[in-house]
């Protein structure tokens, strides 16, 4: 009941594999989180209402209508209802105006979804990529910092680095490191080798930092370090037995793939300039890590705070329109 007094909105992070919900005051405070397994991958257009009401059905009254701003896949081509991209470079306090409203059943829902981002490729550089649900989080950073200018790093499956100027995304590159380390962890001669790491032990530290500096130094030899983990894992005394032995050969592969991203993303970045993290604390702590290694500098932005504070800024906007 307190909730349903102090109801103003409701944020949503709909994601291909997960439903992320938060109810939120008038002043953008959070009072409520919910979420569940509901994906994208897992809804047709016409189950996306049912979806989202067996999260948020108890918090709504009876009478009313309630605003709820949605980021990410929801919006995809085979989502709720397509949210067209938008084309870079983009105001990212501007993503708004681009929302669509789905069809919806019930009166007590008002439903918003935000448009991701694409880029087209031209001779200054720039390649074909899209995104759908990082440009909200690029957007909660811009809400904070209006003026921001430099790169930002949101790690993950697909990792995006996106280069802002005066809060205007400019241009961004998407990296397939997440899923090629976790195919190559799972599903490749490596898998026999590979236990999980950890960071904070000192000889999984050593082999991470180590594999990132050999790819920085020489990342057109990766393919045969990939396979070197495996022959290590046989052959290698030098490393630790048991299971310290396995989360050390992970560790190196950790390294190897996000070194392998880094020679890519920060090719022509000054050594100098700090790079900004948004995502989950974990990951965060490993690129900054990385990161560390090659000599730059960064901080770290929480994922959630970002996706609402960029929901926040797009509700705003839609108000105000």
């Amino acid at each position: 009941m307190t909730t349903h007094k102090r109801l103003a909105w409701i944020a949503v992070d709909w994601g291909s594999s997960n439903l992320r919900v938060w109810t939120m005051s008038d002043a953008d405070e959070v009072l409520a989180h919910r979420g569940t397994e509901r994906g994208m991958l897992g809804l047709t257009s016409t189950q996306y209402e049912a979806a989202l009401l067996d999260v948020v059905g108890d918090w709504l009254m009876s009478d009313g209508q309630v605003d709820v701003i949605v980021c990410g896949m929801a919006g995809a081509r085979q989502g709720w209802r397509e949210a067209p991209y938008l084309a870079v470079p983009a105001r990212l306090e501007a993503l708004a105006e681009g929302a669509v409203a789905p069809p919806v059943q019930d009166p007590r829902l008002r439903v918003r979804l935000l448009p991701g981002l694409c880029q087209r490729y031209d001779e200054t550089g720039r390649e074909f990529d899209v995104m759908r649900g990082e440009e909200t989080q690029l957007a909660g950073l811009v809400a904070h910092e209006p003026e921001f200018t430099g790169r930002v790093c949101l790690p993950g499956t697909h990792a995006k680095w996106a280069r802002l100027v005066t809060g205007e995304l400019q241009d961004f590159q998407t990296f397939m490191t997440g899923e090629l380390y976790r195919l190559l962890a799972h599903q490749s001669v490596l898998s026999h080798s590979l236990r999980e790491d950890d960071l904070a032990d000192t000889a999984c530290r050593e082999a991470f930092v180590t594999a990132v500096r050999d790819v920085s130094i020489k990342p057109a030899r990766v393919t045969q370090w990939l396979f070197g983990i495996r022959a290590g894992d046989l052959l290698d005394e030098r490393l630790p037995a048991g299971e310290v032995r396995g989360a050390c050969l992970a560790a190196r592969l950790s390294g190897l793939m996000i070194g392998l991203e880094l020679a890519g993303a920060l090719d022509g970045v000054d050594e100098n300039e700090r790079v900004c993290l948004i995502g989950a604390k974990s990951l965060c702590h490993r690129y900054a890590l990385a990161l560390e290694t090659l000599g730059h500098p960064s901080r770290v932005i929480d994922s959630e705070r970002a996706v609402l504070a960029g929901l926040a800024l797009a509700r705003g906007t839609l108000n105000r329109n």
